[in-house]
């Protein structure tokens, strides 16, 4: 029987990987949970759903990752309770974990702000099946697009509406416009790619808030040139099969438009709610939990909470941004505080997020990025960007695999990843897909 300190880790993102791996000691048994048995590169499932990379090019198998660490196990399971008086946590299938330390690093998920109806035609961009599922909505379109004659409909096929002005928002718009724009020009015989809509939606007073304002200029400039109208200040009213209504300035509107993508908010994983009703701690609006300057639930040393779970402010009281780096900082304090605590050494001083910056790619050889207090946009922003993301991809082989899918798509805007899975192109049935359309239209040749 071990008698070392025994360490549950619920959540392999970016907190609870970096977490487990820096708590490869003697000292500590560590279990790692996890829904998936992939950790997973989210800030670039964006190519994912737009042809770019394939899924398995931004993921790694945990196992793969911590095999290498005698005194770590995963587990694939989904964590649904936990008691944090007799320290065990639950899993669906019934088994009970003990822990000395637990670390809750369960991430969040897509927030439609009390209208989950509008998922069904909004997905949101949080997991590789929302990925591919908008992948499908994007290229679906384009095909529909192509065999309608009535220019209403046509135009309602080929209009993608993004609502969502952050990183992600911002990242998708100038993606599906350099789609439209260079990937597909060529491809079609009945309709022009190039002529697609694409529309940036925010209620917020301009795009990528969180940006200093001058960056956020260039950015709207960027996708001005690829074609991206940006509305901002426009608020969602409704979203359906044919489109969606937008309030601004008390005057309603509608777009026609059959792609719709979400990627207006994010809320606290459900195991938040668990955790915050079995220790009673405070929550704020999204349901994240509101942690002690150490990362610990008040009233339970014992439990740690990272990453987008984790309501946490820096020195100066202003709440830390739900973005990776403060995960990976994050996990591995907690970690380092746990090996201190085990090991009988002085406590940490309170975390102290240290913010390297924040980056955001427009299109090919565009980005805008806010790197130690520095301003940058253009090329030498995408370079930076381009480094940082290859730098956190978790595996050497990931890093590799996608530097040559860059370096192929940058010299010839191609992306490789363009497949419709799900359904197949046999399995149109234009009396569901579009009323009064019996046949394909005449094509003419261009």
């Amino acid at each position: 029987m071990s008698t070392a300190w025994r360490v549950v880790i619920v959540g392999g993102g970016f907190g609870g990987l970096r977490a487990a791996q820096n708590l490869k000691s003697d000292f500590v048994e560590v279990t790692l949970v996890d829904r998936r048995n992939y950790h997973l590169f989210q800030p670039l499932l964006y190519q994912v759903a737009t042809g770019s990379l394939s899924a398995g090019e931004i993921a790694s198998p945990l196992r793969g990752v911590l095999s290498g660490q005698k005194n770590t196990r995963v587990l694939l399971g989904t964590v649904v309770d936990l008691d944090p008086e007799s320290k065990h946590v639950t899993l669906q299938d019934g088994a009970v974990l003990q822990y000395d330390s637990l670390i809750v690093a369960t991430g969040s998920q897509t927030s439609y702000f009390g209208h989950n109806e509008w998922q069904e035609w909004a997905p949101g961009l949080k997991s590789i099946e929302e990925a591919t599922t908008i992948r499908h909505k994007i290229l679906y379109a384009f095909e529909v697009a192509e065999r309608i004659s009535d220019p209403a409909q046509r135009r309602a096929w080929l209009t993608f509406v993004i609502v969502g002005a952050g990183p992600t928002g911002v990242e998708l718009a100038g993606a599906i416009a350099e789609i439209a724009r260079q990937t597909l020009r060529n491809d079609f015989r009945s309709i022009h790619p190039e002529e697609a809509e694409v529309i940036l939606l925010d209620g917020a007073p301009r795009v990528l808030m969180n940006f200093p304002e001058d960056l956020a200029e260039k950015a709207t400039r960027s996708l001005g040139q690829l074609g991206v109208q940006v509305k901002c200040g426009e608020m969602v009213q409704h979203v359906d099969k044919e489109g969606l209504t937008i309030a601004s300035g008390g005057q309603a509107d509608t777009i026609a438009a059959k792609t719709v993508i979400w990627a207006g908010g994010i809320t606290a994983s459900p195991l938040g709610k668990i955790l915050a009703t079995r220790t009673k701690a405070e929550t704020d609006k999204g349901g994240r939990i509101k942690v002690q300057p150490d990362l610990t639930v008040p009233n339970y040393q014992d439990i740690y909470v990272v990453g987008d779970l984790a309501s946490a402010a820096d020195e100066h009281g202003k709440p830390l941004p739900g973005l990776a780096q403060v995960a990976m900082q994050g996990g591995a304090y907690a970690a380092k505080a746990i090996l201190r605590r085990v090991k009988g050494q002085p406590e940490l001083p309170p975390f102290r997020y240290f913010d390297k910056g924040s980056l955001a790619v427009i299109g090919r050889a565009a980005a805008v990025a806010n790197v130690f207090g520095m301003h940058l946009s253009g090329f030498l922003a995408w370079l930076v960007w381009v480094s940082i993301h290859l730098m956190y991809l978790v595996t050497f082989q990931n890093r590799l695999t996608v530097f040559i899918q860059w370096a192929i798509q940058d010299l010839t805007f191609n992306r490789g990843a363009r497949l419709i899975t799900g359904v197949a192109p046999t399995d149109f049935n234009f009396d569901r897909e579009v009323s009064g359309v019996r046949s394909a239209p005449e094509i003419t040749l261009r």
